[in-house]
C-alpha cells in the first residue's frame, strides 16, 4: 500500500510539473509573438512616417504645376494632417493610410499630363523616394502579417489557447488589400 501511495504523489507531482512545464512554456511563447507583432507594427510605423515626411514635398511640387488638381492635392494634404495629429487605433489608422495610398496613386497617373513636372529634377527624386518607400511598406506588411499569422494561430490552438484566453488575447487583423488594389489600375486620365 505505501508503495502505491508513493507512486500516486510522484505521478501526482509529474503531472503538476508537466502542467507548470506547458503552461509557462505557453505563456512565454504567447508573449514572445505578441511582442513581434507589435514590433512588426512599429516598423509600419516607421515607414508610414517617412512616407508622411515625403507627402507635403511632393503635394507643394505639384502643386506649382497641377492647377486642375487641387482636389487630391488638398485631400491627401487632409489625410496626412488627420494621420499625424489624432491618436487612432490601429484599424481608423491602416483606413486612413490606404487612403492616401489611393491618393499618391492618383498624384502619380496625374504627373503624366505635365510633361514639366514629370522632367523636373526634384519632383523625380521625390517620385523615387516614394516607390522606395512604398517597397519597404510593402516588406513590412508581409512581415507584419507572418507575426500576426503565427500569434493568431498561437492564440487559436490548444493548449496555448487557454492561457491565451486567461490573459485576454485576441486575434488580430492581417493587413489586406482594398478591393481598389486589387484591380489593375487604370492609367488612363479623364480630361475633363
Amino acid at each position: 500500500m505505501d508503495i502505491l501511495i508513493i507512486q500516486m504523489i510522484i505521478f501526482i507531482i509529474s503531472f503538476i510539473l508537466l502542467f507548470l512545464t506547458v503552461s509557462l512554456t505557453s505563456y512565454n511563447s504567447l508573449i514572445y509573438k505578441k511582442n513581434q507583432v507589435n514590433n512588426a507594427f512599429s516598423s509600419i510605423d516607421v515607414i508610414l512616417q517617412k512616407r508622411s515626411d515625403l507627402i507635403p514635398r511632393l503635394v507643394t511640387l505639384a502643386q506649382m504645376y497641377m492647377q486642375f488638381e487641387q482636389k487630391t492635392l488638398t485631400e491627401i494634404s487632409r489625410l496626412r494632417s488627420t494621420v499625424t495629429s489624432k491618436n487612432l487605433s490601429e484599424n481608423s489608422r491602416v483606413t486612413l493610410e490606404d487612403q492616401i495610398s489611393r491618393m499618391l496613386i492618383r498624384i502619380i497617373v496625374a504627373v503624366e499630363a505635365y510633361p514639366e513636372l514629370k522632367t523636373n529634377d526634384h519632383f523625380i527624386q521625390l517620385q523615387y523616394s516614394l516607390n522606395e518607400v512604398e517597397e519597404q511598406l510593402s516588406a513590412a506588411r508581409r512581415f507584419y502579417n507572418s507575426a500576426v499569422t503565427e500569434y493568431n494561430n498561437a492564440v487559436e490552438m490548444f493548449p496555448a489557447n487557454i492561457i491565451a484566453s486567461w490573459m485576454k488575447y485576441q486575434l488580430k487583423l492581417q493587413f489586406k488589400a482594398n478591393p481598389q488594389a486589387r484591380n489593375n489600375v487604370n492609367l488612363q486620365r479623364n480630361h475633363n
